[in-house]
Formats: C-alpha cells, structure tokens, sequence
C-alpha cells in the first residue's frame, strides 16, 4: 500500500456558465499533460469529456465528467461539471465530493447568471477555488472589467496575479506578477522571457498592489512587508495558498484556452494553490482523517448505468476500500459487494486493486447504492451528510405509445431517477398519468430523449407544467376546531385553537406554542404541529403545497381518557385546513431570472416579447454592438422561448436562466 496521506493530489471540479468555456479548458489540461494525444473541440464533438451523444450534438455538459492527469508530479482527479441551470445538482453533487476548483469566466462576458449560481454553490460547501478569465482573445475581452464583475457580483476578495500581454485578438501572453517573468506563446509553445520594457512599469505597479493586498490579509506576510517594505516570491506564493485554502481570498489567473495560451500557469496554480486532501478538514466533524488505516468511510455522489452495468462513483474520505470489500450502505441498512475498483478517463476505465483516503473512483458490484448514500465499513457505521437535491419545477406527463411498452418505460423512468435523484417521477392520482418532473424544460427534454435512444422507447410527451405553490395573504386568529370521534372502545379527542398568518422574510412553516398551564402537554403539541404539515401538502386554491405560513397554537384541551396524539395530529390537520379555506389565499408561480444576449438591432422586439411574457425589465445594456437585457419573467412563459428568440433574431440571439424563487402568479 502506497503511503498517505499524499499531499500531491488534487480533486478538484472545473465551474462555469454555460460556454464559458470549460470543456475547452478540461481538454487543454488533458493535451498538456499527456493523457490525450489529440486536442478535442467542443464544435467538433471530439471532446473526451463530452462523450455522451447528446452533449456532443448540443454542444453543451450534461453530465460530470471525471478524468485523471498528472502535472509536475502531482496528480489531477479532475471534474468537468455542467454549466446550464438545469443541471445545477450535478454541480451540487460534484461539489460534495471535490477539494477544490477552478471558477472558468468570459473575459467579455464578466460574472454570469450560471457563473454566481455555481459560484454560491461552492461558498456553502467550503470549496477553495482559484478563477481562470477565459476567451482573453475575443474582441472586447477586459480582464480587469471581469475582476471588478467578480468583486461586485460574487463579494469575492480577488487577487489577480497576472497582466496581459496583449489585448483581444493581440492576446499572445500574461506577465506572471508573482515570479515577474512574461509567458509568451505561438503556434502552442510556450515561451518565458523578461517582462517586456513597455509593460514593465505596469506589472511593477500591480505587483505593489498584490503584495499590499497579501500583506492586509496574512500576518506573516504583514510581518515581512513591515520589515523589508516588500514580499519575496516564496512568502507570496505561500500566502496566497494559504488565503485561498481558508477561502479568504481568490487567486485570479487568464488564458485563452482554445488558442492553448494560458493553460500551464493554470496548472502551476493548481498545484501551488488548491488544497489536497490532507488539506481539507477531516470528514465527521474530524473522528475520521484521511488516513487508510482507519475505518472506511466513503460518499457515493453519482450513480451511472452503462452497456455492461451498474457505475457508482464514490469519494473515499478515510480507510481503504479494496477489490472484493463488503461495505455497509447507512442509507439502506444492506451490505453490498464490491467486485471491481476503477479508475475513470470519462467514458473509459482502467481497474485497480484499491482506493485510499482522498481517492475519487467508480465502483462495480453496488447494486442499490443511490446517489447520497455513505458507504462504511460494517463494523463502523457513520452517515456523511449527502448532497442536497433541488426541488423539481417543472412536469410533462409521459406516456408510451405503445401499451406493450408500459412496463420497459416505467423501468426507463426508474433508472433515470436513480441516476439523476433530481428528477422525481410520480403518478397523477386524479388522471392516471405518469408524471416526469425536473428542474427546467431542457432538463425534461434530455431525460425523455435518453429514453428514446437509451431504452429504444417511443413516448409522447404533453406540455411542460410548471409547479405552483399556495400562500396566505391575510390569516385568521383564534380558530377553534374540536376533534370529537367515538365508535366504540377508546375514543379521540383533541381541542385546539389555532391563529394562522403570512410567515415574514423567506420560509415554508413556522410553528410555534403559546399555550400556559399544561392544557396541552408538549407532546400533543408536537402532534399538532406534524397534523399542520400534513394540511400543507394541499391548499384550498387548486390541491398546491401551501408556502409561507406561521401557525400559533394558542389554546387547547384534553380529555383524561380519550386525548392521543393521533387525535391531536388529526385535530391539528383539520384545524389547519380549516383556517385556510378561511384565510385570503394567492396562487404562486415559479420565476426566472432570464439574461438574453441579442444583437442590438433586435433590441426591441426582443424586449417587447419579454413584456407580453409578463417579464420584468430589471437591467439592460449595450456592449460592442450588443444588448444585454437582464428580465424576471414566469417559468411558465418559457417554454419555446428559445425557438421564438431564435426567430426574432435570425438565430443569432442567446438567452440564460436561473430560478428566482416564487412570486404571485399576476396570470
């Protein structure tokens, strides 16, 4: 067994907004390295990364993608995540898993919707990142603009460590600000030189600016600016590992990836500044560290199927998980088998006999394991907190065409959901209907199209739903409702008095007690509360779950014989619904935040079809013949937007979503 902890690993997941360019990145990093021989393009669908079909018909990341390289004598386990918002929980479950990242951003483009969205995603999960400002060749690219973006947008302590050496399609290089030596490249190859004399002057200035920046946020390197008025390149390269591990600040690099300018720094970055797995904090709240002679502890984070079966990628946080291992699933209570180890280069594997602390591998031989689950050893159970999954927004009823195929689409639908715990798959009580939800149109669109190909179905789909949400207005205070049942032996009885408002700021429930005098013992109390959300999963508007609510039991009574906690449950369920149908309700709709890029001439109509789409307007902007038109519209007026967009610009318009939550629905 090798030794560990090993300090020259790195597991980090590459972050973007869609076409930001991250696959291109991933590709360069693996041309570099030496693990592809050949440099794929994302127009060209030869990317190793985007293997799956329909990423490559696309153009887009559908699905994390892992793949292994090794740079300087370190080893790279790197994950290439989505970029589109439907598929933000493969971002989230990556997220999980990894050490750290790299933050991919359009040096014209700045802080995009996606861009502040996986960006936020990392901040929950503690994930140290560096930035890489893409596209630094294109015309309009401004590092600096991208820098201010990132500061405003993300609240982000930006430390930018490079100067261009170029501008837009001049773009040839960058002056490394800390080892202050100038990257030239042509045709691919890098070259080092000395700062080139006209830049000289302003790679000096901003290399004060960085060791004052360092120096205010790291004490030993405010001791060494104190006494020497200046930082050497070790103390700079230390600090700024050191503020970038504890996520106090951010190391900000640029390239042109497509044009291979850039991408060595970058990986000098990673090595220098993004955290191994000794690095990070020892997994359940530190009984675990990283060490393969404790007890197995692993996360699964994504489950994958393929031709020859069953995939179940894990991060293994502590122990060593052989070839051949019985591990405990905490999330089942089964054991399960592991009958092959591998290592994954996106579509490809290569087995090996063990995993150790800090590895991210794929295992055969699972057969229930789901996304989430903790894999331990058996004599040591613990349960690691899993990745949190979206709610779905969105819903089509599915169907097959053919009534012989009924039961192959229920197992297509099945596998999709174990595979992708964000799409949540029901049946309609009140239609019979099979019901497919997720988290945007486009997201539906490829879950079905995958059932096509994958599972050689024929489905009809209907229109895309969207999932609304009840709320109260106006509420009602001192409803009584009394729960009396006798039908012989023990009977039921619970008194209740409830008062129902509007909850303040951001929520779904709040309960509370202000009953005196014992008239409701707390466990009773606690039952009423369990029958309230009970009564939240249907409002009295349409059957919708009811959001938003505070409910205050402010009376009660029992009877010496008669009271339980199934009669307060069922009291505090009635009463609740009760108060409901009595209160000012409004219906709400799911919204988006729609960032449309369009040629400046289509301004206006673009602009005009976001009004009749009940849109609102909240920033607009021109950029180099450009309008960028930032709008709130519904989710349900969405759906086709991108045909309409694509009509009123002859093709040449974009457009970007993320969700903004809930408003009420002015339809």
């Amino acid at each position: 067994m090798r030794a560990f902890p090993n300090p020259r690993v790195r597991n980090l997941g590459i972050l973007a907004h869609v076409d930001a360019g991250k696959t291109t990145v991933t590709e360069r990093i693996l041309f570099l390295t030496g693990a592809v021989h050949k440099r794929g393009e994302v127009h060209d669908g030869t990317t190793v990364t985007d293997f799956d079909p329909q990423e490559r018909e696309r153009g887009i990341t559908i699905s994390s993608a892992a793949v292994s390289a090794s740079w300087d004598g370190h080893r790279l386990a790197i994950v290439d995540t989505p970029g589109h918002v439907d598929f933000s929980d493969e971002v989230e479950r990556a997220l999980r898993v990894l050490d750290g990242a790299v933050a991919v951003f359009d040096a014209v483009a700045g802080v995009e919707p996606q861009s502040e969205t996986v960006w936020r995603q990392a901040d929950r999960h503690g994930v140290p990142r560096i930035a890489f400002v893409n596209k630094m060749d294109r015309a309009g690219a401004d590092l600096d603009a991208t820098v201010a973006s990132m500061r405003a947008r993300l609240g982000a302590v930006v430390l930018p460590v490079q100067l261009p050496v170029g501008r837009e399609d001049g773009f040839r290089g960058v002056v490394d600000l800390v080892r202050m030596r100038a990257y030239v490249w042509d045709d691919g190859v890098r070259t080092e030189t000395e700062v080139p004399v006209r830049l000289r002057q302003e790679a000096l200035r901003r290399r004060r600016d960085l060791e004052e920046r360092v120096a205010e946020l790291h004490p030993d390197a405010l001791e060494e600016f104190c006494a020497t008025d200046a930082l050497s390149g070790a103390t700079l390269t230390r600090a700024l590992r050191a503020l970038t591990l504890d996520g106090t600040a951010v190391v900000v690099l640029c390239g042109a990836a497509y044009r291979d300018r850039g991408v060595e720094p970058l990986l000098d970055a990673i090595v220098a500044y993004l955290p191994s797995p000794l690095d990070r904090p020892p997994v359940d709240g530190g009984e675990r560290p990283a060490d393969p002679h404790a007890p197995l502890v692993a996360l699964a984070f994504k489950v994958h199927a393929t031709p020859t079966g069953r995939m179940t990628y894990v991060r293994v946080y502590a122990g060593a998980l052989f070839k051949g291992d019985t591990v405990l699933d905490t999330a089942t209570g089964r054991t399960e088998r592991v009958s092959r180890v591998l290592r994954v280069q996106a579509d490809r594997t290569s087995e090996v006999s063990v995993a150790l602390a800090g590895d991210v591998v794929a295992l055969v031989g699972p057969r229930a394991v789901r996304a989430g689950a903790t894999l331990c050893a058996p004599h040591a159970p613990v349960v690691l907190e899993p990745p949190v999954t979206a709610a779905p927004v969105v819903s089509v009823a599915v169907e097959a065409r053919r009534s012989t195929d009924t039961g192959r689409l229920a197992a297509g639908l099945a596998r999709l959901a174990e595979e992708d715990p964000s799409l949540v798959v029901r049946t309609d009580p009140e239609t019979g209907q099979t019901v497919l939800s997720g988290l945007g149109e486009l997201h539906l669109e490829v879950a079905v199209e995958r059932l096509r190909r994958d599972r050689d179905l024929e489905v009809t789909v209907g229109r895309p739903r969207v999932a609304y949400r009840e709320t109260v207005v106006r509420g009602v205070t001192g409803l009584l409702h009394r729960h009396v049942k006798q039908d012989g032996g023990a009977g039921q009885f619970a008194h209740v008095v409830l008062d129902v408002a509007p909850l303040d700021g951001e929520g779904e429930f709040s309960f509370a007690s202000t009953v005196t005098g014992g008239r409701v013992p707390q466990e009773y109390v606690r039952a009423v509360e369990a029958g309230c959300r009970d009564a939240l999963a249907e409002g009295p508007l349409g059957g919708h779950p009811v959001t938003g609510v505070r409910v205050t039991l402010t009376d009660g009574a029992t009877h010496p014989k008669d009271s339980s906690e199934l009669a307060f449950r069922t009291a505090g369920r009635a009463a609740l619904r009760e108060a409901l149908r009595a209160s000012v309700m409004t219906l709400l709709e799911p919204v988006a935040e729609v960032t449309v890029t369009v040629p400046a001439e289509s301004f206006g109509p673009v602009l005009g079809d976001l009004a009749a789409r009940r849109g609102r307007v909240s920033d607009s902007r021109v950029r180099g013949g450009t309008s960028v038109v930032t709008a709130t519209v519904p989710l349900a007026e969405l759906f086709g937007y991108a045909t309409r967009l694509r009509g009123r610009t002859q093709g040449r318009g974009t457009f970007t979503t993320r969700p903004a939550g809930y408003e009420p629905c002015q339809g």
